[in-house]
C-alpha cells in the first residue's frame, strides 16, 4: 500500500460442501478461514492470474524473488486446504485461506451431519440478482430457485438499474456484486436508492466488509455476505431479512 491504507484480518469457522467447492477441496467438511485484505493499489487480471507461480514479481529486478506466494501456496496445499483471490485495480486485495480444521474423531462426520440436515430456509419472493460474472450467475441463480425464489438476473450494471426500474413493484430484494467493470456496486446502489428509496439490496462480494463494502453498507444496505458462500448461509441470510420488520438491518451483518 503504497499510498497508505488499512489492512483487515478476519478468521471464522466455516463448512465446506466439496459438490459446491469443486476442484479446490475433494472432500466436505469443516474448515478454518482466514481472510486478509488490504484497501491498496489492487492487481489487474493478468497479474492475478500469475502470483502464485514461482520467481513472478511484479517488483523491480533485485527487489523481490518472487517466492512468497508461491510458498504460500505450496503450504497451504499441502495442508489439505486451498487460497483464492479477490482483487481489481484500484480497490485493494482479499486473501481467502480456507484450512481444514482439526477434531477429535468422528466430530467432523457429525458436524457435517448436522449441516446437512438442517432444514433450509425457503422462500418465495422475487430477487433481482447482479453479477459480472457469468458462472457465478448461473450457480447463485440456481442455487435461489433450489430455495424456491424467483430470479431475475444482470450481468451488469447498467441492465440491473434497467430491470429495476421496470419491474421494481415485483422485486422483493436485490443482491448485488459490489465489484463490477464499467458500473459499479456503489454506483448502482444510489441509482436502486433514487428509483426506490426503500429498497432491500443484500451486498456480495469476495472482499471481507471493510473499505469500500463498509461505506455502501452504512449508506443503506440491509445485509452483507461474502463469496463463496454456502446454500445454508444465503438461505439464512434471505430469511433474516425479508422477514425483519424494523429497519435495524445493521444488527444482520453478522
Amino acid at each position: 500500500m503504497p499510498g497508505g491504507g488499512s489492512l483487515y484480518l478476519e478468521t471464522k469457522n466455516v463448512f465446506m460442501d466439496d459438490n459446491r467447492f469443486k476442484p479446490y477441496i475433494n472432500t466436505s467438511g469443516n474448515f478454518v478461514k482466514i481472510s486478509i485484505t488490504d484497501t491498496g493499489v489492487g492487481m489487474d487480471e493478468k497479474t492475478k492470474e500469475r502470483i502464485f507461480e514461482p520467481f513472478f514479481s511484479t517488483k523491480e529486478m533485485g527487489r523481490g524473488s518472487g517466492l512468497g506466494l508461491a510458498s504460500v501456496y505450496g503450504i497451504i496445499k499441502n495442508h489439505n486446504g486451498f487460497i483464492n483471490v479477490y482483487s481489481e485495480k484500484g480497490q485493494g486485495t482479499t486473501f481467502n485461506i480456507y484450512l481444514p480444521s482439526f477434531a477429535q474423531k468422528g466430530s467432523r462426520d457429525k458436524s457435517k451431519r448436522s449441516e446437512n440436515d438442517k432444514e433450509l430456509a425457503k422462500g418465495m419472493e422475487t430477487i433481482l440478482l447482479i453479477d459480472d460474472e457469468p458462472v457465478i450467475l448461473k450457480v447463485e441463480s440456481e442455487i435461489l430457485r433450489t430455495l424456491g425464489y424467483t430470479v431475475l438476473t444482470a450481468e451488469s450494471g447498467k441492465k440491473a438499474i434497467e430491470i429495476y426500474r421496470q419491474s421494481q413493484n415485483t422485486i422483493d430484494l436485490v443482491i448485488l456484486d459490489m465489484v463490477m467493470p464499467e458500473t459499479g456496486g456503489s454506483e448502482v446502489f444510489g441509482e436502486l436508492i433514487n428509483i426506490n428509496s426503500n429498497v432491500k439490496v443484500l451486498l456480495s462480494s469476495g472482499y471481507s466488509l471493510n473499505g469500500e463494502a463498509e461505506k455502501i453498507i452504512n449508506r443503506g444496505c440491509v445485509g452483507f455476505i461474502q463469496k463463496p458462500f454456502t446454500i445454508h448461509e444465503i438461505a439464512s441470510k434471505l430469511r433474516n431479512i425479508i422477514e425483519k420488520k424494523d429497519k435495524d438491518y445493521h444488527s444482520l451483518l453478522d
